[in-house]
């Protein structure tokens, strides 16, 4: 679901890269590239919790990688695990945009333990399973929602779309980055179902009586706003 955090591993060993997945999955949902260009496609829609970051990858190495979407603006944490150890290597990573550095090999539950406090200092991991906003609240755990104490009625990925917003209140979503977070970058469904699915929340959102603004930005976007926020 959308309120889980969601992490791109950048690893072209295959069999590492599974390792790695594995390890994390209690904590996230993962995606995979094996090659610089595709990483830095992915990561470039800025739909990602956190990246996991090798450095030595075929086609484009992990440092350009980051350069090349921290220079578009990409804010997403990224922790570089990576066989390149020495002092020099490290402080490069740090400078060109790298938010933590582990090296191969590495401890398992020290990379689980970096994750965890990574994604919980970006808010990206809570200890408790309720996010709420104004009245709203919801509980990721149980899959429902909730405004002034009464149950919302929604249906497929509107829970989803709902969380994901609440999640970033007062921050512009693109529509592209709400289509790839919840149907996927493969999906062959067409971009305009974000629009219906907007426009059902809304519907739901007033029905209940909600004081929330879920506005639409003109060519950017939506944000969720609670009321003494707007």
């Amino acid at each position: 679901m959308s309120s889980t955090a969601k992490v791109l591993v950048v690893e072209d060993e295959k069999e590492l890269s599974a390792d790695i997945v594995e390890l994390i999955k209690p904590i996230c949902e993962t995606t995979t590239a094996f090659d610089g260009e595709q990483g830095e496609f992915l990561a470039s829609q800025g739909v990602f919790d956190a990246i996991i970051l090798d450095l030595m990858l075929p086609g484009e190495s992990g440092l350009d990688l980051l350069l090349h979407i921290r220079n578009k603006g990409v804010s997403t944490p990224v922790l570089i695990l990576t066989a390149k150890d020495t002092i020099a290597d490290k402080l490069r990573g740090f400078n060109d945009g790298a938010d933590d550095y582990v090296t191969k090999p590495f401890h398992r539950e020290e990379l689980l333990a970096r994750m965890k406090a990574l994604l919980k200092r970006t808010g990206h991991l809570n200890s408790s399973d309720v996010i709420s906003l104004g009245q709203l609240e919801i509980n990721t755990s149980k899959h429902l929602a909730t405004f002034d104490g009464e149950p919302l009625t929604l249906k497929g990925r509107e829970f989803d779309l709902l969380a994901y917003l609440v999640a970033n209140p007062g921050t512009i979503i693109t529509k592209e980055q709400i289509f790839n977070r919840l149907w996927g970058f493969d999906s062959e469904t067409s971009l305009s179902v974000v629009e219906v699915y907007m426009s059902n929340l809304r519907k739901e959102l007033k029905h209940a009586g909600s004081d929330l603004s879920l506005r639409t930005i003109r060519n950017a976007g939506y944000i969720v706003e609670a009321p003494d926020e707007q």
